[in-house]
């Protein structure tokens, strides 16, 4: 839709989703939580103010007042430096880990039971479908193409940009609910899968151009 709106495009626009490596981004061979005492969340981006990472530090916060955890920061821009003094301020500095760019996200992901994604706007999110090929769910918003990537209560859930209450809420709920991570880890993994994977979208790829080159 903004697409046409931009660039007044008249012409039918053939949607083809970006995929993911399910052999790459796979869940680790216990179904629970990651092992520790403490509960994991992760967060992945460039660190841009559209990333909303303060979020990230205000969520922590809320969840680990009924739930011992960790936030692992993984990226690096220019509101690191903001999100570290906050992290300062609210006493959450111990409980906060700035590992800057990483190669090997697969790996990572590994290590963590939610991905927040706490976007003002993300185009597709594909970092969120990563984290669910890995059995992670993602707690995101609801912006942009995420509502394509993610089914709300199913398989991971979204919130409005801002609303930190909700998406700690939702963070709360998962991690104490085994029953209930385990069963939304699993349909994340399958929807990574059945939708995303490389051989259902790599041939719609294929299709189209195939498509294009013979008409």
């Amino acid at each position: 839709d903004k697409t046409r709106d931009v660039f007044g495009i008249e012409k039918k626009i053939h949607v083809v989703p970006n995929f993911v490596n399910c052999e790459l981004y796979k869940p680790r061979k216990n179904t629970g939580y990651a092992q520790g005492s403490e509960r994991i969340l992760i967060h992945i981006s460039n660190f841009r103010p559209v990333k909303r990472i303060l979020d990230c530090i205000r969520i922590l916060k809320l969840v680990r007042e009924k739930t011992p955890a960790r936030l692992l920061m993984v990226g690096d821009g220019p509101d690191r430096r903001a999100a570290e003094e906050l992290a300062q301020e609210l006493g959450l500095a111990s409980y906060v880990e700035f590992l800057g760019k990483q190669g090997q996200i697969h790996q990572i992901l590994l290590e963590a039971d939610i991905l927040l994604l706490p976007s003002q706007l993300e185009g597709f999110g594909l970092v969120a479908l990563e984290a669910m090929s890995c059995g992670v769910p993602a707690v995101a918003t609801q912006t942009g193409g995420v509502p394509e990537v993610i089914r709300n209560g199913i398989d991971s859930y979204m919130e409005l940009p801002g609303d930190i209450n909700a998406q700690a809420g939702k963070v709360g709920r998962l991690l104490q609910d085994e029953d209930l991570y385990v069963k939304i880890s699993r349909e994340a993994r399958e929807a990574a899968l059945q939708r995303f994977g490389t051989t259902r979208v790599i041939p719609l790829y294929e299709s189209l151009y195939k498509k294009i080159t013979c008409s």
